[in-house]
């Protein structure tokens, strides 16, 4: 199942409070940036975001799901409704991203 337009759409907004926020379509489903880095993406309408500490220790009960066949876990974000805690999370987990690979 692809994710929606529309999913995409309400977690945009949710994250509108962040400066650097963009996205990238892949195969039906959305990659989602924070000043260059991944932090995650939509998958099946599920935010999903990287398993770094500091989003394990803001989302302690979280559950680690796969966003596709043959990918590595992520945290499911289920708190998706609150702005302040998504604003929280992507500036908390920013430092422990990697750099994006030049293409």
């Amino acid at each position: 199942m692809a994710s929606t337009k529309e999913y995409l759409d309400f977690i945009l907004e949710q994250l509108s409070e962040l400066d650097g926020i963009g996205y990238r379509t892949m195969m039906g489903e959305y990659i989602l940036y924070y000043r260059g880095k991944i932090v995650g993406g939509i998958y099946d309408n599920r935010f999903l975001v990287k398993p770094v500490k500091s989003a394990a220790v803001m989302m302690p009960s979280a559950e680690l799901e796969l966003p596709y066949k043959g990918a590595k876990e992520m945290l499911l974000v289920d708190n998706v409704e609150n702005k302040e805690f998504l604003r929280e999370l992507l500036e908390a987990m920013y430092e422990e991203l990697p750099a994006s690979k030049m293409k």
